[in-house]
């Protein structure tokens, strides 16, 4: 048994070799509170919770760290819009990244510190870069010196002298390209004593210090998004390794969610709050749509998609459900099928693994179909081991009590309401509006809404 993982410092595919026989050490870069969560910063997280489970599965002893930036430029300039305290904004939407990760089935990190919980380990760290000539002090700000680590830049494989000078006349900076690892203090903003001057930490620093603490001076996988290796990751790796840290041993990263394209941001007006997704599909759902694809692949969003996802799982569903009507509560199997094992030590294969479920559904429904019940609890032991470990079990508590109403029916009920949807939309191509309303009016008499959109209709329950 060999686990593989892309790593983006190698830029090639790793046998993985635990830094501890036995145990694995993983530090993601979680949320930024300066908003809800939108369904591709949850992305990364429920990545990386697939990515946790399978170590875990395999025997590893995981330690996970999850970070929440709690202090940032994005939140104080929120606040000082809103007139708000940052640190109200902060915890609220702290709640609901972790609201929606639970919503999702994502397991609690190990640990999940704050960055202001922090200071002074920033500090120390700062101390010690400036005594070793990596950091400097100007005006209470204190900036890490670029060119005085050779290396810097490789994790993106770029040219320092490529890199756009990012400096502002008068800031005191030695090169543009230079970073703050602490800003000193303005009016009307939080600060903290420091022997620079009072300031607040920028955002690179918090990483490298709460990594150093929970995880020692070297551990294994370090994670986030694509769009954090620079400079974020650059920037991480350059005061932890100036600092005498190995830092991690691999780098892994996830792709984005687009609409039309570009990366899902709030920036850009495109982003689809978790908190109102979890109100049209069921969460089990947004978490097969989020978790199924290759976790280095992009997502491109749209409601066809998700609608392609909520079809797929409900195959899966139907049949769980219709070998448990005829056999009783059937437990997972003590191990997922061969193929499975090797899609997923292949670079968390996750579309491969998915492949080889649908099939022993498939076999599972045929044994069905023959009244053979013993093969059919046998493929379905099979099958809820493997949605086990993709975090996907419709029969695990945490879905059974997840608060959604009618979720043990929800994937027979779709058949069937699709089965009628499709007469309706047969009886308007035909132009009989008669027909299709009087189906639409026996749909919602029956607790249904339903939705017509541009790719077609679709349906949720209604307010009881």
């Amino acid at each position: 048994m060999t686990i593989r993982l892309y790593d983006t410092s190698a830029r090639q595919t790793r046998d993985f070799t635990p830094l501890t026989p036995g145990c694995v050490s993983i530090y993601l870069c979680g949320a930024t509170v300066q908003a809800a969560p939108h369904i591709g910063h949850i992305r990364s997280g429920l990545n990386f919770d697939i990515m946790r489970r399978w170590f875990s599965y395999r025997g590893y002893e995981v330690t996970f760290v999850r970070n929440v930036t709690d202090i940032d430029d994005k939140i104080l300039v929120k606040a000082a819009d809103s007139g708000e305290p940052w640190w109200s904004i902060g915890y609220r939407n702290e709640r609901a990244f972790n609201d929606a990760y639970e919503a999702l089935g994502c397991l609690p990190p190990t640990y999940e510190p704050r960055a202001t919980g922090h200071i002074p380990e920033m500090i120390e760290m700062m101390r010690g870069l400036i005594e070793r000539g990596h950091a400097y002090a100007v005006e209470g700000n204190v900036y890490f010196d670029v060119r005085s680590l050779a290396g810097y830049l490789r994790l993106s494989n770029q040219e320092l002298d490529n890199v756009p000078n990012a400096g502002d006349a008068g800031d005191g900076k030695r090169d543009g390209r230079d970073f703050a690892m602490w800003k000193a203090a303005k009016p009307g903003e939080p600060s903290w004593e420091t022997p620079w001057g009072r300031g607040r930490p920028g955002w690179h620093l918090e990483c490298s210090a709460m990594a150093h603490k929970y995880l020692g001076s070297h551990f294994d996988i370090h994670g986030g998004g694509i769009d954090l290796i620079f400079p974020h990751h650059e920037n991480e790796i350059a005061q932890a390794v100036a600092y005498g840290d190995d830092f991690a041993a691999y780098w892994a990263h996830n792709a984005w969610v687009t609409m039309s394209g570009e990366k899902m941001s709030k920036s850009l007006g495109n982003s689809v709050l978790v908190s109102e997704m979890v109100k049209r599909w069921r969460p089990i759902v947004l978490r097969y749509y989020l978790g199924t694809p290759h976790y280095r692949s992009m997502i491109e969003y749209s409601e066809e998609a998700l609608r392609e996802a909520e079809s797929a799982f409900a195959r899966i569903e139907g049949f769980v459900q219709r070998v448990v009507e005829k056999a009783g509560p059937v437990e997972p199997a003590t191990e997922v099928p061969l193929a499975f094992a090797e899609a997923l030590d292949d670079d968390l294969g996750v579309p491969q693994a998915l492949a080889i479920i649908h099939t022993t559904v498939r076999q599972g429904n045929s044994a069905l179909t023959a009244d053979d019940k013993e093969s059919a609890v046998a493929r379905l032991a099979e099958v809820r081991a493997m949605l086990g470990v993709l975090g996907l079990d419709p029969l695990d508590e945490h879905w059974c009590d997840d608060g959604e109403r009618g979720d043990d029916l929800h994937g027979v009920v779709d058949s069937l309401v699709r089965l009628v949807l499709e007469q309706r939309q047969a009886a308007r191509a035909r132009k009989d509006y008669g027909t299709a309303d009087a189906i639409r009016d026996q749909l919602q008499q029956s607790g249904l809404v339903i939705e017509d959109t541009p790719a077609g209709p679709r349906w949720e329950l209604g307010p009881r």
